[in-house]
């Protein structure tokens, strides 16, 4: 059982730094800030803004938590789709469950127009009742909190009040940054969650989490598309067709090579079509389609006591190609 924040840093003081640089090259970046309900803080980084697949990186970069880096690499796995993201952390477990996973289910009042998003970044950590933080041991006391949210639509009063109270922080010390996965940040910062994804798979797999120290992911930039689903599809299949993901686990060699075999995509029942068609072809109900799809397509694991690596899982450049095209 992990101890509670035992040597663990607080993900909302280490993110606030980024945010605050983000804010600071808004111009640059193509985005915009604004002064919102009950003063905090509204960062507009795709919706009535062109925004940018830098701001997209940086973003990221804050959704982690401060806790990992990442940089758009040129990679020669997809050929057609030179450059890719890339994600790494010395800290997966608290970088990516713990503050990247967008697992915040946030929904606005009456008169508030149905608006709802799920909320991911280093907030959740302060706020931390999701179940996952019983497993993961960890939680937040930052007086400052960051959200960021997968949609076209500032939130609401009723939603900055919500979140205020359940983390404890004044609405003026939260910021909230939201963008679509159609815009060109959107899509770069979906696409970036490729180690988080692996890290949600190794969860939903009952592998010990105190077991993983460390983690690298890289997937193909998607091209963005101004329909949801296509959108959403592409940035799906850049993960789970052309994401590569190497983690790092102490204990048995055999545990390893057990964790690689389970790992990829490739083992879902509903592998094998453009994430878009899949979501058509379940009537666009999310928790039809097979969880085990979730994953990247390609896995290295490495027993770091024995130096043993286990791979498992390929890119698959067709259906990269497909979705992409």
């Amino acid at each position: 059982m992990l101890t509670r924040n035992k040597g663990k840093p607080s993900v909302g003081r280490m993110a606030q730094p980024l945010v605050d640089a983000l804010i600071e090259s808004a111009d640059e970046l193509r985005i915009s800030v604004a002064d919102g309900p009950l003063g905090c803080r509204l960062v507009d980084a795709g919706a009535k803004t062109l925004g940018s697949i830098e701001a997209g990186r940086l973003l990221t970069e804050i959704c982690l938590g401060g806790l990992g880096r990442v940089s758009i690499v040129p990679s020669a796995a997809t050929p057609m789709w030179p450059y890719a993201i890339q994600v790494g952390s010395l800290d997966p477990v608290v970088a990516c469950l713990g503050s990247q996973y967008a697992g915040w289910s946030l929904a606005g009042g009456e008169g508030d127009g149905g608006w709802f998003a799920l909320g991911s970044g280093p907030a959740r950590a302060t706020y931390a009742k999701e179940d996952l933080y019983s497993d993961i041991a960890y939680s937040d006391d930052a007086d400052t909190g960051v959200l960021v949210l997968e949609t076209d639509a500032p939130p609401p009063e009723s939603v900055v009040k919500q979140v205020a109270e359940a983390t404890g922080c004044r609405p003026g010390a939260l910021t909230f940054i939201y963008a679509p996965t159609q815009s060109l940040a959107g899509a770069t910062q979906v696409v970036g969650r490729v180690l988080e994804v692996a890290l949600h798979k190794v969860h939903t797999l009952h592998f010990p989490l105190e077991r993983v120290i460390d983690g690298m992911g890289i997937a193909p930039l998607s091209p963005p598309h101004p329909d949801f689903v296509q959108a959403m599809g592409r940035t799906n299949d850049a993960i789970i067709y052309g994401g590569r993901v190497h983690l790092y686990v102490t204990g048995p060699a055999d545990d390893a090579r057990d964790l690689a075999e389970k790992l990829p995509s490739k083992g879902s029942r509903d592998y094998g079509s453009p994430f878009a068609e899949v979501f058509s072809r379940f009537k666009g109900d999310f928790y039809a389609i097979d969880p085990m799809l979730f994953s990247p397509a390609e896995v290295v694991v490495t027993a770091v006591e024995s130096g043993k690596s286990f791979r498992a899982g390929a890119i698959n450049t067709d259906l990269v190609d497909a979705s992409f095209g």
